[in-house]
């Protein structure tokens, strides 16, 4: 029995969702396959889990939850996402990475933390010029700008500076924050953009100025080929991030889109903020994702996904999209194949909902390595 568990905390719509659809699909597909939520007694170093395939929206907020994970991956369990990498991960590494790979972002630089990290005193900033070059700092980015923490999310802490001024007096209630400043995009359109998997993207279209209730638009109509531009902008990313269950913003100035905000491995998936036709393909597309990852669970092995910017790395390589993705050479025990609709819906997306799910045979083949 292939077993998906799915962490969680405050969320309630989302996760018995998942659940449900999972084991309503396991029955269509006569496949043992049960979804749960994760339950946890005692954690074990070392120990393997029932789990084959974790679901993780909570550790971001639970450094318990974080070392559990990573102790399950340890064993072979599929987490999502990747726990280890998560871990080092912030925003301002994002960007930086984005600049490589020629994903447009705002301008952006780095601010030290306005009051001293514990345990540090001035002795320990001897390196970090005293003042800093504020003037070449304000030319290079320009106002209004946002000030922001360089890792986190939530909207915590986030401030837009009009001037020097407001700037400092901002700095001066962040104390020990790590800040970015970054230049303000004044866009004509702006979407938020679900990427599961990588592979599967749904574009949204979204109003970052409203109310937080009222920013997902009710005219959801994308044109298709602005959708597939959107799309390979936001595969693009992930890919080389390494999430498999992410959202990108993207603000489109002058028909460029610049990444915004791309760091937001367990975002809102409330189906009371994102809407009824959002949800339905969020819960859908998460399920097909985590079944497939159940499937193809190699017994003790690694079953974590990593970027193309990991891979690279790793072997000293440039980044290039796809890279990790074809250089894993398992094959998989079974192979999922949806079946589309037989009339294509005139909609934004190629969209999973009411989609089915078939096993297929495992065709012979040759042994081949896994990378």
């Amino acid at each position: 029995m292939k077993r998906i568990g799915i962490l969680f905390g405050q969320e309630n719509t989302f996760p018995q969702a998942f659940i449900d659809r999972i084991n309503q699909k396991a029955r269509e597909m006569n496949a043992e396959i049960t979804a749960e939520p994760v339950k946890i007694d005692k954690v074990v170093q070392g120990e393997p889990l029932k789990y084959h395939v974790i679901i993780d929206r909570i550790s971001q907020d639970v450094p318990f939850y974080r070392a559990f994970l990573k102790n399950a991956a340890s064993s072979g369990t599929a987490v999502i996402n990747n726990p280890f990498w998560w871990s080092s991960d912030e925003k301002f590494f994002n960007n930086a990475l984005m600049t490589k790979i020629g994903v447009p972002v705002p301008k952006t630089v780095l601010l030290p933390s306005n009051q001293l990290p514990a345990d540090t005193n001035q002795n320990s900033f001897r390196n970090l010029a005293f003042p800093l070059d504020w003037e070449g700092i304000f030319s290079y980015i320009g106002f209004p700008a946002y000030f922001k923490p360089h890792a986190g999310g939530g909207w915590k802490s986030v401030y837009k500076c009009s001037t020097p001024e407001e700037l400092f007096n901002n700095y001066n209630e962040t104390n020990q924050l790590v800040m970015m400043l970054q230049e303000e995009i004044k866009f004509e359109e702006y979407y938020r953009c679900y990427c599961i998997d990588r592979q599967d993207v749904w574009v949204m279209p979204y109003e970052p100025r409203n109310p937080f209730h009222l920013r997902y638009l009710r005219d959801t109509t994308v044109a298709p080929e602005k959708n597939k531009f959107l799309t390979d902008v936001v595969l693009k990313i992930n890919r080389a991030l390494g999430y498999d269950f992410n959202t990108v913003e993207l603000a489109l100035r002058d028909g460029v889109p610049y990444a915004i905000d791309f760091c937001n491995p367990a975002p809102d998936a409330d189906v009371n903020s994102v809407g009824e036709a959002n949800f339905e393909w969020i819960v859908e597309a998460a399920a097909n994702m985590a079944i497939r990852r159940a499937l193809n669970h190699r017994e003790g092995l690694n079953n974590l996904t990593w970027g193309d910017f990991i891979y690279a790395s790793a072997n000293n390589e440039p980044v290039t999209e796809g890279a990790y993705d074809a250089s894993v050479k398992k094959k998989p025990i079974n192979k999922i194949r949806t079946k589309k609709p037989a009339k294509k819906a005139a909609t934004k997306n190629e969209s999973v909902k009411n989609q089915s799910v078939e096993v297929m045979p495992e065709k012979k083949s040759k042994k081949s390595k896994a990378a």
